[in-house]
């Protein structure tokens, strides 16, 4: 019986660090990923982006099994089309945290991802979607955002930037809810304590691993509880500052490969 791989679970994130810009992976990344499923190892999806934003990526790749949504706040089974698991950010909860980062950097634009496997994505006006290529349907007020669940909303600000604003909501928010960066554009609130190392961490007991067989791959801060849970981190070159300070490893840019450059080496 061959020997089981060093890392056994293999999390990669999808913007930014699987995803090339155009949001297709590259044929060298598909390679590198089935050759690490040939020796054992699991490949699991860890993104911001909720259940229904990745199952035709996840149909593209041949991917049956499970994935880690909405930040860690889904875990999603392909095969069966199903939320196993899913935390939901409260209604109320929402709209205070939302007054009190508007209290502090005063108007900021707001949108929600609705739970379920099919749940929409709202923008209210004002909002601009960071990747064009993801489905929206804009609402007319913003207490229309709130007509069924949703497990997190994400923000933009006319003038601050991401970290700044990122900053800023979390000061403001305090303990109601999780503050995350996940991508240019891209600050969001969810359920407090929900991080991708939650769900990473539920998905690894339901396929029997632990921390110490895990790869993690990813490009923004909201991958750090990723990179603390998992036994290695690696860092694209094109990650932001306070991921690349964490990581065990940085590797090529999401353009250049730079997932398969890692897998290449430890699965030859």
């Amino acid at each position: 019986m061959p020997a089981p791989p060093a890392y056994a679970l293999i999390a990669t994130d999808l913007d930014g660090t699987l995803l090339r810009g155009d949001d297709t992976v590259s044929e060298r990344s598909r390679a590198a990923l089935a050759r690490a499923a040939a020796a054992g190892a699991r490949h699991l999806v860890v993104t911001g982006r909720p259940a229904p934003r990745v199952r035709s990526l996840l149909a593209s790749l041949g991917a049956t099994g499970l994935a880690v949504c909405g930040q860690g706040a889904q875990l999603y089974d392909a095969g069966a089309d199903r939320l196993l698991w899913s935390v939901t950010l409260d209604r109320e909860t929402a709209e205070t945290a939302l007054g009190k980062i508007e209290a502090e950097v005063g108007e900021v634009y707001a949108a929600v991802d609705q739970d379920g496997v099919d749940g929409l994505t709202l923008i209210e006006p004002g909002y601009r979607m960071p990747h064009p290529t993801l489905p929206a349907q804009r609402v007319d007020r913003r207490e229309d955002l709130w007509r069924a669940p949703i497990s997190k909303v994400l923000l933009r600000h006319p003038r601050l930037s991401d970290d700044e604003l990122a900053a800023a909501a979390r000061g403001a928010v305090g303990p109601l809810a999780t503050v995350t960066m996940s991508g240019p554009g891209t600050v969001e609130l969810q359920p407090c304590g929900i991080t991708k190392a939650t769900g990473l961490a539920l998905a690894a007991e339901h396929l029997g691993l632990g921390r110490e067989a895990a790869l993690a791959f990813g490009d923004m801060p909201n991958d750090i509880p990723m990179f603390r849970w998992a036994a290695r981190g690696v860092a694209m070159a094109n990650a932001h500052r306070e991921l690349k300070a964490v990581a065990d490893e940085i590797t090529l840019s999401n353009e250049d490969d730079g997932i398969a450059v890692v897998l290449e080496r430890l699965f030859a």
